[in-house]
């Protein structure tokens, strides 16, 4: 045990979630990704892979594209919402669905998968605190020391856990490809965008530059387009259509995409998240840059600052080599 690699630790630490959810349970997995972000994916796949390890019957899954607006299911089910970083009020379908099952299962455990939290309202976070603590059997996972403080302050009444990302589940990754590259300079492009990223951007030519909606071709994107479509139509017919199997496949092909693509590298430079859980699950040389409101520093900070192959851009005793 004294040789264990950090990654295996961080694995174990999911462990936790089994005190609520039960090897064996029942479930309702809600609000899995229906959309080109491969880190909304990739925590999916990790998810998907800790339910069959540990033997979690998943009865239903639900999008947040076709979640019906009344639903009866068995009692002795557990809903459980994913996980990720939209837990707060920048993104507000996700949010007003979470909300939506706290409030339409008062009597049913419903758990939050690790989430980062953040309300850039006030009052947003003081509606959703009295919803959640008015469930009396509500818990929340989350994936980051702030994140744990603020929730362990606003939703005092809920079971509240600190957890490392799902998408630690799928530890070890296998390289796919050569590292023929030198960098990858894997960046956002959206609202989490900070200043900061402006080095990685002045070093960055076009070929070496991507982000999760470049990654993907025109066509790739445009099928992402159809089964959202499908969705629609789906929901909108009742169901008969196998629209998440299909989904389900189409996911395991741009992971492998993203997996060859990373491997092909031999070193990655990023603003996003899981562009750095990535790289440590593929066990590579990786610089993390923040986003907007300190999520990817709060989750270095509490989970991956002991893996020697990974760095913080701009912390204490952190050195950037240019690229050759």
């Amino acid at each position: 045990m004294a040789n264990l690699h950090p990654m295996d630790e961080l694995k174990e630490k999911l462990k936790a979630i089994l005190e609520v959810v039960p090897q064996g349970s029942e479930i309702m997995y809600v609000d899995y990704p229906v959309y080109n972000n491969g880190g909304d994916v990739l925590i999916m796949k990790g998810t998907e892979k800790f339910f069959r390890d540990y033997n979690i019957k998943v009865r239903a899954r639900y999008s947040a594209m076709d979640f019906p607006a009344k639903l009866n299911i068995p009692d002795n089910w557990i809903i459980v919402c994913h996980g990720g970083g939209n837990f707060g009020d920048l993104y507000a379908n996700h949010q007003n669905l979470r909300e939506k099952v706290v409030r339409d299962f008062p009597s049913h455990r419903i758990v939050v998968m690790p989430q980062t939290i953040h309300f850039e309202s006030e009052r947003k976070a003081d509606m959703a605190a009295a919803l959640f603590n008015n469930h009396p059997d509500l818990h929340i996972f989350v994936r980051d020391t702030r994140s744990y403080d603020f929730a362990t302050a606003k939703f005092h009444k809920c079971g509240v856990r600190m957890c490392p990302d799902m998408a630690h589940q799928l530890w070890p990754l296998q390289p796919t490809a050569m590292p023929v590259n030198d960098v990858l300079y894997f960046l956002r492009t959206d609202i989490e965008t900070v200043a900061g990223q402006q080095q990685f951007d002045r070093e960055a030519d076009d070929s070496n530059r991507l982000d999760w909606d470049t990654m993907f071709t025109p066509l790739e994107v445009r099928g992402i387009v159809y089964f959202q479509k499908f969705y629609r139509l789906d929901k909108k017919l009742g169901g008969p259509l196998p629209t998440r199997t299909f989904w389900y496949k189409y996911t395991d092909y741009l992971m492998n995409k993203a997996i060859g693509l990373f491997s092909s590298y031999k070193e990655v430079r990023t603003s996003r998240l899981h562009g750095h859980i990535l790289s440590c699950l593929l066990d590579m040389p990786n610089v993390v840059i923040d986003n907007s409101y300190g999520k990817n520093s709060q989750y270095y900070e509490t989970w991956t600052a002991g893996i020697s192959k990974a760095s913080l851009h701009g912390a204490s005793g952190s050195k950037l080599e240019q690229p050759s």
